[in-house]
């Protein structure tokens, strides 16, 4: 049993608000002076941030919502947030990084019957560390913590609230219908012991007057015992998504940004979504700038915009034969306006990808890229994962930019210049014209080179930037003013 108290944030599905309770409850715990820290058993993303490990000897991954709540929470992220990542590949395979290191590529079988075992050790290790060193852990859980099929492998659930000794705090979305029928039925199906711990149930996304829902509180409480410690309105405090659910369906459309700016003062910056991308949180930061729409489109959508990022992708051989098949090389050989690649993105952009595994052969071959920049990468088995500080040399879409900028690299495949192009970060990435590409993840969150994109895009567009306006705070404080109102007596705090 461990020294510090830690809160379960448990759902009775996908997507209904954990991680921004999780968030919420972190720097609200911060602010009112308690040492807290985040922690998330085993995650399932491709959204991930290099951060130092929990040892202190170089860089590992967690998943961007655990890097969030370490952030939202004062404290510095390491791999001990998040001990166990599944980054899903595609073909039924994820890759498995345990304590920050990838161990290999496994279909979910495999996983459960040779690996979860070691998992679990590393997670509850991982715990442990974390609760020596802090009062309070908040951990967040996976999914539904009702999969009665998985209740015997439950590491992100069931198994952190038995080897944390959690108080667990119930969550359901209200918006999606059925809200008191998901918190029965997920109580009725809890193993008894983990039933027990459920301290609070906490409705999410509610719309309109609270006193319709008084007689539905007042009765799901008599027939559980368990109290709804909080109603929390439907808001989004803008913190980045954890995986692709954010994204719009396969073959949709969907834009994210501001409302609020005259139509004639607003720039899009598509975003082809590639079969399997991965850290489009990339791109969030432009989503929250005013005048700028940040608009998910399908690979074969054309270029109907003002700007194009290429985000990364968890296989880029693939996802370079999908873009061109989509014709997406077309439409960018042919494109006026700004472009970046970030990491895969980088590497579509180049002219070649070299023994390049591509899964949908199972072949290892050479694959044509976009093009647009004088570069080839050659694929190993070695992967980069680290964090990176470089200086901006203010070059192609980032002209005009300078100061210092930090950010993560996770790749796999080193890229060279086969011809003359600038370089826009102390010698990594290249550039030519209003195409760059780099590396470096966590670019846009660096204000010089946002602003200086954002700047460049209205240049070429020939239309007049709005004024900055009020952002209304941070996300984490917003997501702490969300959750400000739960009654936190049932889990001790």
């Amino acid at each position: 049993m461990s020294s510090a108290r830690t809160v379960l944030v448990a759902g009775t599905a996908s997507h209904v608000g954990k991680s921004t309770v999780a968030a919420g409850l972190c720097r609200l715990l911060a602010d009112r002076g308690v040492d807290v820290a985040p922690f998330k058993a085993q995650n399932m993303s491709n959204n991930a941030r290099a951060v130092p490990t929990a040892t202190g000897s170089g860089f590992g991954e967690i998943g961007v919502s655990q890097y969030v709540q370490a952030r939202a929470a004062r404290t510095p992220a390491t791999t001990d947030h998040n001990p166990v990542l599944l980054k899903p590949r595609g073909g039924g395979e994820s890759q498995l990084v345990v304590d920050g290191e990838a161990v290999g590529h496994f279909a979910a079988g495999e996983y459960y019957e040779r690996h979860w075992e070691t998992a679990r050790e590393a997670a509850e290790a991982a715990h442990a560390r974390l609760a020596e060193d802090h009062e309070v852990v908040v951990a967040e859980g996976a999914g539904s913590i009702a999969e009665i099929n998985l209740h015997h492998r439950d590491l992100a659930n069931l198994e952190t609230a038995r080897f944390a000794g959690a108080d667990v705090l119930l969550v359901a979305d209200i918006e999606r219908g059925g809200v008191f029928a998901s918190l029965v039925g997920t109580l009725e199906l809890l193993p008894e012991d983990v039933r027990d711990r459920v301290a609070g149930a906490v409705i999410t996304k509610f719309r309109g007057d609270r006193s319709i829902l008084e007689d539905g509180l007042d009765a799901f409480e008599e027939r559980t015992g368990v109290p709804v410690v909080g109603v929390l309105p439907y808001d989004d405090p803008g913190l980045p998504e954890e995986d692709s659910l954010a994204l719009p369906a396969d073959g949709e459309t969907a834009v994210v940004g501001d409302d609020d700016a005259p139509t004639d003062r607003t720039v899009t910056v598509a975003v082809p979504r590639l079969p399997r991308a991965s850290n489009v949180t990339d791109v969030a930061p432009l989503a929250g700038v005013r005048g700028v729409r940040v608009r998910f489109q399908p690979l074969d959508a054309g270029l109907d915009a003002d700007a194009v990022v290429l985000t990364g992708t968890k296989n880029t051989a693939d996802d370079a034969v999908a873009a061109r098949d989509a014709g997406l090389y077309e439409e960018l050989r042919s494109f006026d306006g700004p472009v970046v690649g970030l990491c895969g993105g980088y590497q579509l952009l180049g002219e070649r990808l070299l023994d390049a595994d591509v899964e949908s052969t199972g072949e290892t071959a050479t694959v044509g890229g976009a093009g647009l920049l004088p570069v080839e990468t050659r694929f190993s088995h070695e992967k980069t994962v680290e964090a990176v500080e470089r200086h901006l040399a203010g070059c192609g879409p980032l002209a005009g930019a300078a100061g210092t900028v930090s950010g993560y690299e996770i790749h796999m495949g080193d890229s060279r210049l086969t011809a003359d192009a600038d370089r826009p970060f102390d010698g990594d990435g290249a550039a030519r014209g209003d195409v760059l590409g780099t590396y470096l993840h966590g670019l846009f969150e660096n204000p010089p080179a946002r602003e200086a994109f954002v700047d460049r895009v209205y240049e070429s567009a020939g239309r007049v930037r709005p004024g900055t306006g009020d952002d209304g705070g941070s996300p984490y404080d917003r997501a702490a003013a969300l959750v400000a109102e739960l009654d936190l007596d049932p889990v001790g705090l």
